[in-house]
C-alpha cells in the first residue's frame, strides 16, 4: 500500500493524549495533519478519509471506556477503506474495553484498523500515578511501534490484505463510571471565561465561569489545566485520600501494549 497522507484526530483534555500521539507520529516518515476534537465546538466536525490516507485516532481512557464526547465526535468521521491506527491512552490502571470500542467505531465508519496501542500516560487526576509519562522509554516504544506499523502498510498489497489486530475487551462494553471528582472554582477566579470556552462538554456557563454543571462534567480536568489563574481545582482532602488508595492499588509501573 502507498500512503500519501497522515491525519491524526485526537481528544486530549489535558494534553497528555496529544503528547502521546505526537511520540507515535514523530517516528512516521510523513508529516501528519492534526485535528483536535476536544473542544465543545468540535462536536459537529465531520471528515472523510481517503484510501491512500492513514488515519490515527487517539483518545484517553476514562474508567475503561473512551469519553462519550470523544465517541460522539469519532462517529462523525468516515473512511473509504482507510487504514487506521487507534491509540487508547490510559493512566496506569487499565484500558478495559476502550480499544475494542475504538475498533468498533472505526469499522462502523469505513476505516480498517491496521494496528492499535494502549500507551500509558500520567493519570489526569491522581498525578502521582505514572507521573511524567509518557517518558523516554515510552517514546522509544511508540517510535518502534510506528516503524512496525509503517512496514506492515508498505508490505500490504491492498487494504483487503491487512490483518486486523486482536484486542481485549467485551461487548456490551462496561458502563460509564461515575467519577466523583468535579472541579470547582475558588475565589481566585478572574472571570476570564477560558475554562468555559475550553470545556469539551459545555459544563461551565460562559456568563458564570465560577460555576460547574456537575451533571455535564466528565471529570476530564481540562478546566484545571487551562485556567490562567490556577483558580479551578478539586477538594484537596478528598483527592489526597483517594490518591493514596489508588496509588496503592495501581501505582506499580505498567507498560504500553501494542497490537499489529
Amino acid at each position: 500500500m502507498k500512503i500519501t497522507k497522515i491525519t491524526c484526530v485526537f481528544f486530549s483534555a489535558t494534553g497528555l493524549t496529544e503528547k502521546t500521539a505526537d511520540a507515535f507520529l514523530s517516528a512516521l516518515p510523513l508529516p501528519a495533519e492534526k485535528i483536535d476534537i476536544t473542544p465543545f465546538s468540535a462536536r459537529g466536525f465531520a471528515r472523510t478519509f481517503g484510501p491512500d490516507e492513514l488515519a490515527v485516532w487517539a483518545a484517553p481512557v476514562y474508567g475503561g471506556r473512551i469519553p462519550a464526547a470523544a465517541k460522539e465526535r469519532f462517529l462523525q468521521l468516515q473512511g473509504t477503506q482507510t487504514p487506521a491506527v487507534l491509540l487508547a491512552v490510559f493512566g496506569n490502571r487499565d484500558y478495559d474495553d476502550a480499544l475494542l470500542e475504538m475498533c468498533d467505531l472505526a469499522l462502523a465508519g469505513g476505516l480498517v484498523p491496521a494496528a492499535c496501542a494502549a500507551p500509558v500516560a500520567e493519570h489526569s487526576i491522581m498525578h502521582s500515578v505514572a507521573a511524567g509519562r509518557p517518558d523516554a522509554a515510552d517514546r522509544e516504544k511508540l517510535a518502534a511501534f510506528a516503524q512496525a506499523v509503517w512496514r506492515k502498510l508498505e508490505n500490504a498489497a491492498d487494504i483487503s490484505s491487512l490483518s486486523l489486530p486482536s484486542v481485549k475487551g467485551r461487548r456490551p462494553y462496561m458502563a460509564y463510571p461515575n467519577i466523583p471528582f468535579k472541579p470547582a472554582a475558588s475565589a481566585a477566579c478572574i472571570q476570564c471565561g477560558k475554562c468555559a470556552r475550553e470545556c469539551p462538554v459545555n459544563a461551565i456557563p460562559a456568563d458564570a465561569p465560577e460555576q460547574t454543571d456537575k451533571t455535564r462534567c466528565i471529570s476530564c480536568m481540562r478546566c484545571i489545566s487551562v485556567c490562567p489563574a490556577g483558580a479551578r481545582g478539586l477538594n484537596k482532602i478528598a483527592l489526597a485520600l483517594a490518591e493514596k488508595v489508588f496509588a496503592f492499588k495501581h501505582g506499580a509501573r505498567k507498560e504500553p501494549e501494542f497490537f499489529i
